[in-house]
C-alpha cells in the first residue's frame, strides 16, 4: 500500500534517504580542521574550529539514524542505490565521515572532554571507518565490474572508495601510540596498506576518469563539482603519508620520514595543478548557468579542505610561509564554498518542490544521458 507522503513523512525521508548525506559530514569535519590550522593567523579562528566541531557531531547523529533505518526498513532501495554508477559511489562518504570524525576528536576534543575520553571515541570511530572502507573499497568496484555500464556512467565520485582508504591513516597514523604496544605494529603495517591500495586504486580510477573526459559527452552540470575529488585523494594522501612518517621511525628507522616527507611533497606539487584545472573547468560551467545545485555540491568541500589542511602541513616541512599563506588563500576559499553549499542545501530542504528529490540524491544524476540525446 501507498502512504501518502504528506501524512508519514519520516518513513518516505528513510525511503529517498540519499547516502550522499554524508559529505556533508566530511566537507565540515575538514573545515574544522583546517580552521584549527589556520588560527595560527588569526586566533579566534580556534573558536571557529570547535564551534563546526559540534555541529558536525550533531549532523553525524542526525544523519547516521535514517542511514541504519532504511537498510533495516527499505533494504531494496538501499541495495538500489548501493548497485547505481553513480549514486553507489557516495556510500564510501560514511566511513570517510567516520574517520574525518576521529580525526576531529583528536584535534579538538582533548580541552573539552578529556583525553581519556577522545582517545576513546577516536578509536572507535576510526574502527567502523576502516571497517566500512575496507567494505566499501572492495564492494563497490566489484559492483561496477559485474554491471553493465556505459563510458557515461564513469565519472570522478568513483574515486570515494579508494579515498576512503587513504583516509585512513589521517588518525589512524596518530593512534597508533595510544594502542597497546604489542598490537601498534601490525596496526602501522595496516595504515599503511589502506594508504597503498587507496593511491593505487585512485591512480587506476584516475586514468580512466580522464579518457572518459576526452572521448565522452561532457559530464552533466550537476556532477561537475564531482571534479573536485581529484583533490581528495591527493590533499588526504599528502596528510595521511606525513602522519604516517611522523610515527614510523621507532618500527622502520630514521630515514622513513624524510623519505615520506619528500614524496609527501611531489604528491602535493599534483594538487597545484588540479586545483586551477577544476576551478577553471568550474567557472565555465558557472558562466554557462549549467551548475544547477546537487548533493554533489558538497564535493566542493572536503576534497578543498583536504588539500588545504595538506598544504598546512607541508608548509611546516619545507618551512615556507609562501606556502602557509597560499593555504590560507585556499582556506578561505573553502570557507566561501561551505558557506554557500550549506545554505543552498538548508534552502533547498525547507524549500516546496524540493524535498524528494535533495533527500534521495536524484538531483545528482540530472543529465545522465547517452550520447544520442545529447544536443
Amino acid at each position: 500500500m501507498n502512504i501518502p507522503v504528506s501524512t508519514n513523512k519520516f518513513p518516505e525521508l528513510i525511503k529517498n534517504f540519499s547516502p550522499a548525506w554524508f559529505a556533508a559530514v566530511m566537507g565540515t569535519g575538514i573545515f574544522a580542521v583546517t580552521s584549527k590550522y589556520y588560527a595560527y593567523y588569526w586566533l579566534w579562528l580556534n573558536n571557529a574550529a570547535v564551534f563546526l566541531w559540534i555541529i558536525n557531531i550533531i549532523f553525524f547523529l542526525v544523519l547516521i539514524v535514517p542511514w541504519t533505518l532504511r537498510w533495516l526498513i527499505f533494504y531494496d532501495h538501499a541495495l538500489k542505490d548501493l548497485k547505481d554508477p553513480v549514486k553507489g559511489q557516495f556510500y564510501a562518504t560514511l566511513p570517510i565521515a567516520c574517520l574525518v570524525m576521529a580525526a576531529d576528536f583528536l584535534l579538538l576534543g582533548s580541552d573539552y572532554i578529556g583525553a581519556s575520553l577522545v582517545m576513546k571515541i577516536a578509536q572507535g570511530l576510526w574502527i567502523a571507518g576502516v571497517v566500512l572502507s575496507l567494505g566499501t573499497a572492495f564492494i563497490i568496484p566489484i559492483l561496477n565490474v559485474l554491471n553493465k555500464l556505459t563510458i557515461e556512467d564513469i565519472n570522478p565520485a568513483w574515486f570515494m572508495p579508494p579515498v576512503s582508504l587513504i583516509v585512513v591513516p589521517t588518525a589512524g597514523a596518530k593512534l597508533i601510540p595510544y594502542w597497546p604496544q604489542a598490537f601498534q605494529r601490525s596496526l602501522l603495517i595496516l595504515n599503511y596498506v589502506s594508504w597503498g591500495s587507496g593511491f593505487f586504486l585512485f591512480m587506476l580510477i584516475a586514468v580512466i576518469c580522464i579518457y572518459r573526459f576526452f572521448v565522452a559527452p561532457p559530464l552533466p552540470g550537476s556532477l561537475i563539482p564531482t571534479i573536485w575529488i581529484y583533490l581528495g585523494p591527493i590533499g588526504a594522501g599528502t596528510m595521511s603519508i606525513l602522519n604516517l612518517g611522523s610515527v614510523s621511525a621507532p618500527f622502520l628507522g630514521s630515514m622513513v620520514t624524510p623519505v615520506l616527507n619528500l614524496f609527501a611533497l611531489l604528491y602535493w606539487c599534483f594538487g597545484f595543478w588540479w586545483l586551477i584545472t577544476a576551478g577553471v573547468i568550474t567557472i565555465i560551467y558557472i558562466h554557462k548557468k549549467n551548475l544547477p545545485y546537487a548533493l554533489s555540491w558538497w564535493a566542493f568541500t572536503f576534497p578543498l579542505g583536504a588539500y588545504t589542511g595538506a598544504t598546512y602541513l607541508i608548509s611546516i616541512i619545507v618551512q615556507s610561509e609562501a606556502v602557509r599563506l597560499f593555504g590560507f588563500l585556499c582556506y578561505w576559499l573553502l570557507a566561501f564554498c561551505w558557506l554557500m553549499v550549506f545554505s543552498h542545501t538548508i534552502i533547498h530542504i525547507i524549500g516546496p518542490g524540493t524535498k524528494g528529490t535533495i533527500m534521495s540524491g536524484d538531483d545528482t544524476l540530472q543529465g545522465r544521458v547517452s550520447p544520442k540525446t545529447q544536443s
